[in-house]
């Protein structure tokens, strides 16, 4: 294949990088921050990498200060992916990456984007909002069921009640959360996920971790997890994972680059790909599931930083440019590609 630069009649030349936050995934939006950092200065911006806290006040004097052409939103989990962030944007009419408000807080609200699933025909687990007291009735699924913050990113949180466990013995004291979890049907087999660039599935993924589950410490500091691109799956599974995040990424308004992760039952054959939640912005190095994806596509990572920049949006205001939106290969030419 041959690599597609995107082209635009205009460069957004000043740029803010927003790292940090201060939730549980701080750190890796710093870490991978750098990366980004670095791509943005290769492809010829000129960057201002600011550290968000609580201080928000002191945030907003330092971006108006800068007058930026575009924000560059690398902060993940709450305040970064939930609509907060995108809404201050929004007031200072600053564009910025990935989506906006509306999109950004039904992403991290995974009930709420597994309800817009089901509307366009996607499946996922059965599960439900409980509490604390709910959980310990042990009434609510047979095991082995997981609990998640409904409302968090990164795995955070995540637990698998297993039969037989004591899980569940000492939860009440260790409860992290809030007033209500997520419940849900455990589904065996194999992780997968799918980036979706504006609104085109890029490959699937799968992701085999050693911690039993694809779980913070999986993600971020076990070198033991292997991503295997593309994933060695059937077919008809292949092409439905690519077709179902699609429908999500569209179903929810989404831009820019987010990322769909599923779980796949091989046992029950096509029927057993189930949709779990939608991330964006996904995590950014060229070694992420996501922009790995685009990058096994021809696009580079500098290529996607740029074209992340110069596709940002003020999703209140009608833009006065809009760049071309990357073309990453078919459906068809990916399956060339696997073959």
């Amino acid at each position: 294949m041959k690599s597609r630069q995107p082209h635009w009649d205009f460069m957004r030349k000043n740029i803010i990088l927003l790292v940090g936050g201060w939730n549980a995934e701080r750190e890796v939006s710093i870490t991978k921050g750098r990366v980004v950092e670095q791509a943005l200065r290769d492809g010829g911006y000129n960057v201002t990498t600011l550290d968000v806290t609580k201080d928000i006040v002191g945030l907003v004097t330092k971006i108006a200060a800068i007058k930026p052409d575009a924000i560059f939103n690398n902060i993940y989990g709450r305040m970064g992916e939930d609509g907060a962030l995108q809404g201050l944007c929004e007031l200072m009419e600053i564009p910025y990456t990935c989506s906006g408000i509306m999109a950004s807080a039904i992403n991290m609200d995974k009930p709420m984007a597994k309800l817009i699933a089901a509307t366009v025909g996607v499946k996922s687990p059965r599960g439900m909002l409980a509490t604390c007291e709910d959980v310990l009735s042990e009434k609510l699924l047979p095991r082995p069921y997981v609990i998640k913050r409904y409302n968090e990113g990164s795995s955070v949180g995540v637990l698998i009640i297993k039969e037989g466990d004591n899980t569940l013995h000492n939860l009440k004291a260790s409860w992290v959360y809030g007033d209500q979890a997520l419940v849900e049907e455990y589904i065996p087999g194999r992780e997968l996920t799918v980036a979706v660039l504006d609104g085109k599935a890029q490959a699937v993924s799968e992701i085999v971790s050693h911690t039993g589950f694809f779980d913070y410490e999986a993600k971020y500091h076990d070198t033991r997890t292997e991503i295997v691109l593309p994933a060695k799956i059937p077919q008809e599974v292949y092409d439905l994972a690519l077709s179902n995040a699609e429908k999500v990424y569209k179903a929810i308004g989404c831009h820019g680059l987010a990322r769909c992760d599923f779980r796949f039952d091989e046992t029950r054959g096509v029927d057993g790909l189930y949709f779990l939640e939608i991330n964006n912005p996904p995590g950014l190095t060229p070694e992420s599931i996501g922009p790995s994806q685009c990058v096994y596509n021809s696009l580079s990572f500098v290529q996607l930083c740029s074209h992340l920049v110069e596709t940002a949006l003020c999703h209140g205001q009608i833009q006065p440019h809009a760049a071309p939106a990357a073309q990453p290969s078919s459906t068809a030419a990916r399956a060339q590609q696997r073959a």
